[in-house]
């Protein structure tokens, strides 16, 4: 299938390793043009070398942190420079902090709320009118499994990535007359560092085995696996590109069929 990319603009933010630069790398293959930020200068740089040399796309290395305003205006502004137009933008960030509920402080849920609802909102507010101006665009918010099937211990990721749900949902109605598509991606168990740094902290805690911690994982997923990074970023490449053309307002999970809920 054609995905129609070549020569399109994509803007993915924390993408110097994970989901983030899994799909930098399946978007750069389909010959799309790359921009994408990170935090730390050396891990993002290295990722936009290796991207550019794996792929042959051009790729525009931004450091920025989606959880200040004044990096995603700035990180915007640099893409449009450029590369004149953004055509699709795949909004990511880390994961909030872990817990319970009585065990989290304020801060923390304040700290998550910067990182997931007002990254989300600020690349919107950014990305939007330029969107409209061009005639249109595609718009993919990476959220969780959480958003159908709540984890224990992650009570902020649970709370905070179901409001950036209702926020998808508005936007596809508001923004489809302007054709700007707006969808969400809900990963599952996914074998990416940030799950391993997950493995590590309940091997230490039970005094097991890494792969242990990894079989217990899977026993809840009906495939009996974690995805492979690569597994996740076909699916949103495409909810991404012009061959979805008529999807938005979707939550597509990719998570094994792990989640249990119907709708």
């Amino acid at each position: 299938m054609d995905l129609m990319l070549k020569g399109k603009t994509a803007l993915v933010t924390a993408a110097s390793r994970g989901l983030g630069y899994a799909v930098a790398q399946t978007l750069a293959r389909e010959g799309a043009h790359i921009a994408l930020c990170a935090r730390n200068a050396a891990t993002i740089q290295e990722a936009a070398r290796a991207l550019a040399r794996e792929t042959g796309a051009t790729v525009l290395p931004v450091v920025a942190d989606v959880a200040q305003p004044a990096d995603v205006r700035r990180l915007v502004d640099e893409t449009i420079t450029h590369f004149e137009h953004i055509d699709m933008l795949f909004i990511n960030a880390g994961g909030p902090a872990p817990g319970h509920f009585a065990d989290l402080t304020m801060e923390q849920w304040e700290s998550g709320i910067q990182l997931t609802i007002q990254s989300t909102l600020r690349l919107a507010y950014a990305v939007v009118p330029l969107m409209r101006a061009q005639g249109g665009g595609s718009i993919l918010a990476n959220t969780s499994v959480t958003v159908r099937h709540p984890l224990d211990g992650l009570t902020i990721s649970n709370a905070l990535r179901t409001a950036v749900i209702g926020l998808v949902k508005t936007l596809s109605i508001e923004l489809g007359p302007h054709n700007i598509r707006v969808n969400a991606i809900a990963p599952g168990w996914t074998r990416t560092e940030r799950v391993n740094e997950i493995l590590r902290a309940r091997m230490e805690q039970n005094t097991s085995s890494l792969e242990e911690e990894a079989a217990k994982i899977t026993t809840e997923v009906p495939l009996r696996r974690m995805a492979d990074p690569v597994e996740f970023a076909r699916a949103a490449t495409f909810l991404l590109s012009p061959a979805a053309s008529y999807i938005t307002g979707v939550t597509l999970l990719v998570d094994g069929g792990m989640a249990r809920a119907v709708l």
